[in-house]
């Protein structure tokens, strides 16, 4: 059995329980708003927050502990980068102020390695090698020459490995290593290792140890991620490099023997032939005797044999050292990135290209194991992506001859695509046959690579039977693309950026807001202009037309007098001006049991509609760009540049949770009108589905070429339809998450998209200063 695959053996079966063990500890240790057990660092933070609080007349009246609860989904996460500033700070100063280097290993001073690139998204995972120092004694090598190719080479080859496939240029499993930082010659094992944890704990590193012990090398990887309170550092497998390199020359004087013997019959000299073989020769010469001695019945074992090496045998050790590294390395990354940031594993569809020989089936079961572990540690966050993890690992493993590893995982997967779609599974039936009667177009891809491996194993009849359930797929498509759209009218008039446009409930009636400090209100069936509002307002960023049609509430922009104006809509008579906000208002909405009326700027204000008495505020640690109510009245969700989505009541101002998920600021949030689906429209490009009950996140929605800024759904909860800085609206199918049609014609950034009641028209505004109306047919 391959010394690689050993090797990763040899890990598999002792750290991916530490990883399983890893990624429940980090659910457990999720807040928990119904517990008041957290940190002593947040505890202190939080008692700033709360002595400041009580200063502010209208939180007069939360207790403490309802204070804490409120504070505590705001301030987590900024508390845990303070936290970790604080460490670096404090590592920076013990080390280098006081000088303990007695156990560093490193080359590199730790402020050169803390140094963070703060326009990445993601923390790469930092790889020191410590090579071995390899002593060859009786060998004919120079010691010091061989010791430097070892870790030259090594160091080369892992290089190439994670260049090639997790470059610190990824963006998707970015590793950075760091060759050459550590000092071989002077450090190894538990101190070194326990004093760049000191030091470095705030960065995910992976050290790869190689120390000489006699004729062995002793294999040790040091690991920790991200809010590890202790690191992992084990010895992990003993590799026989002498066995190695001497297998090595024995295998060269095989080669030499049988160009020895060519030679001797072509009449050439025996000595002068030797003298050629130099090395070679010597190692036949050994190698023979042992051969002889062994036919005789010799134990060669009690024997020192020694063969001599060279280059080739180095280089020979060298690719062994270099595989069990990469082995190593491709599967502590995938780990990381997985269990940090959700990117399924590489190392599975490397296997086949790394392992080139012959494949321990028992070895092999282990590594499939290892990942089913780490797997099923993440079902609990992350239980959608199990399907297609499980029939990647299954994929990969299709060209054994043996296909039940690769039969167990596709089972696996398959198992959970059906409990996901929440389809009974019956024992006796065909699993292909059920999962037909659940399959949308959101699970083309997936069927598609069942496809694939199901021709990878030549199984005809499972080939069959997912073309016809991709064929069903298609006609699904093909059914609803029959909806088309087109433009009916462009409206002009506005002397700036279009920012919000509203729909009155009796779909008679579009409200436009406008940079260029107007309101305007047309007639939605002709496209005429019925009035224009201003009245001192600044720049419009945000309308909402009440419930019962009565009622236009509006944001300014204007600062430092930024307020909420309400009109009566038929009459376009001024009804309150809303004042509280310090910074610009983004975002108005109105509930739909049309009492409240919320404003967002840096906090959120409610206001009774009716009366324009402000009944709570809500405490955000950012700027505020949307928010959206539940069709119950009872759950306020808004939109933050913080890139979160917080969840409050909306009546009391209790916080309900946090959603994170997007990597840009969140500009645009919409709930269904079954109030079971958020949707929120980003600057990452993409718009997320979330369950608000439970904050899971359900789809991810890509195609969109710039910033979503602005989502909305039609009425019958079927379709949803977003504008985005790319100059496009883009409509979306639901049930499936499949794009249906893309509408272009503006020529600058879409920022409001409306749909009517009856579901018949679209209204978008733009940059471009038009607002156009698309009528669905």
């Amino acid at each position: 059995m391959e010394q690689g695959l050993r090797l990763l053996l040899q890990l598999v079966l002792e750290f991916a329980p530490v990883i399983a063990s890893l990624v429940h500890k980090s659910n457990d240790a999720r807040p928990d708003a119904n517990k008041n057990e957290y940190p002593s660092k947040i505890q202190e933070f939080l008692q700033t927050v709360n002595t400041a609080s009580q200063k502010i007349s209208y939180l007069g009246g939360f207790d403490q502990e309802k204070i804490e609860e409120q504070q505590l989904a705001v301030y987590y996460h900024q508390t845990q980068l303070q936290i970790a500033t604080q460490e670096q700070e404090t590592a920076l100063k013990v080390s280098e102020v006081n000088k303990l280097f007695d156990s560093w290993p490193l080359r590199l001073y730790p402020s050169q390695i803390l140094e963070s690139d703060t326009t990445r998204e993601r923390k790469p995972l930092k790889i020191f090698l410590a090579p071995p120092k390899v002593v060859f004694d009786k060998f004919d090598a120079q010691q010091e020459e061989a010791v430097t190719d070892v870790e030259l080479m090594l160091a080369e080859g892992l290089r190439d490995f994670l260049g090639k496939h997790y470059s610190l240029q990824s963006p998707v499993r970015p590793t950075e290593f760091l060759a050459g930082a550590w000092d071989s010659k002077r450090f190894h094992s538990e101190s070194s290792i326990k004093a760049l944890f000191g030091m470095l704990k705030t960065e995910p590193i992976l050290i790869l140890e190689s120390e000489a012990d006699g004729d062995y090398l002793n294999f040790r990887i040091g690991y920790w991620g991200l809010g590890q309170e202790h690191y992992y550092y084990k010895t992990i497998s003993q590799l026989p490099y002498r066995e190695i390199v001497e297998q090595s020359a024995k295998n060269r004087a095989l080669e030499w023997r049988t160009i020895r013997d060519e030679l001797i019959a072509l009449g050439e000299n025996l000595e002068e032939i030797n003298d050629i073989g130099r090395d070679n020769a010597i190692n036949l010469a050994t190698l023979e005797k042992e051969e002889k001695w062994k036919a005789k019945g010799v134990d060669i074992s009690k024997l020192s044999l020694r063969y001599q090496i060279n280059r080739q045998d180095l280089e020979q050790l060298c690719q062994v050292l270099i595989t069990c590294h990469c082995l190593v390395a491709g599967w502590i990354a995938d780990v990381y990135h997985l269990v940090h940031y959700d990117v399924p594993p590489l190392l599975p569809d490397l296997l086949p290209s790394l392992l080139k020989s012959s494949i321990d089936l028992r070895s092999l079961e282990a590594i499939a194991s290892g990942y089913k572990q780490v797997y099923q540690a993440l079902e609990a966050e992350h239980r959608y992506w199990i399907p297609e993890l499980a029939l990647q690992l299954g994929q990969s493993l299709s060209h054994l001859s043996d296909r039940s590893l690769a039969e167990e995982q596709v089972k696996y997967s398959i198992h959970t695509w059906l409990e996901l779609h929440k389809v009974p599974q019956v024992q006796a039936s065909n699993p292909l046959e059920v999962m037909r009667t659940a399959a949308t177009t959101e699970d083309a891809e997936y069927f598609q690579k069942l496809k694939e491996y199901f021709a990878a194993v030549g199984d005809r009849q499972g080939i069959s039977e997912v073309e016809e359930i991709l064929d069903a797929i298609a006609n699904f498509k093909d059914a609803r693309q029959g909806e088309n759209v087109y433009l009916n009218h462009t409206l002009t008039g506005h002397a700036g950026k279009i920012t919000s446009v509203a729909i009155s409930p009796d779909g008679e009636v579009l409200v436009s807001g406008c940079a260029d400090k107007t309101i305007k209100v047309w007639n939605l069936k002709t496209g005429k202009a019925i009035r224009t509002l201003k009245d001192n307002l600044g720049e419009v960023s945000s309308v909402a037309v009440s419930p019962d049609g009565n009622f236009l509430a509006v944001g300014s922009c204007q600062h430092p007098k930024s307020n909420v104006k309400v009109w009566h809509l038929a009459t376009g008579k001024l009804l309150h001006t809303l004042l509280g906000h310090q910074k610009p208002v983004n975002c108005v909405v109105i509930s739909p049991d049309g009492m409240i009326l919320a404003s967002g700027s840096s906090k959120i204000k409610i206001w009774n509609l009716h009366k324009g008495d402000r009944i709570c505020t809500l405490w955000h640690s950012s700027v505020v760009h949307a928010a959206a109510i539940s069709p119950d009245s009872t759950i306020l969700a808004s939109a933050s540049s913080d890139k979160k989505i917080r969840l409050w009541n909306p009546r009391t101002g209790e916080p309900l949770r946090t959603l994170n998920g997007h990597t840009g600021e969140v500009y645009s949030v919409v709930i269904s009108p079954d109030g079971q689906i958020l949707f929120s429209g980003s600057a990452d490009k993409t718009i997320k589905a979330w369950e608000l009950e439970s904050g899971k996140m359900l789809h991810t929605f890509t195609g969109h070429a710039d910033e979503v800024k602005s989502v909305t759904i039609s009425p019958d909860g079927q379709t949803l339809f977003s504008g985005s800085a790319d100059k496009t609206i883009k409509i979306w199918c639901l049930h499936t998450g499949e794009l249906l049609q893309t509408l272009t014609g503006h020529s600058g950034a879409v920022n409001a998209v409306a749909a009517s009641p009856d579901g018949q028209f679209i209204a978008s505004g733009s940059s471009d200063k038009t607002i156009k109306i698309w009528q669905i047919v």
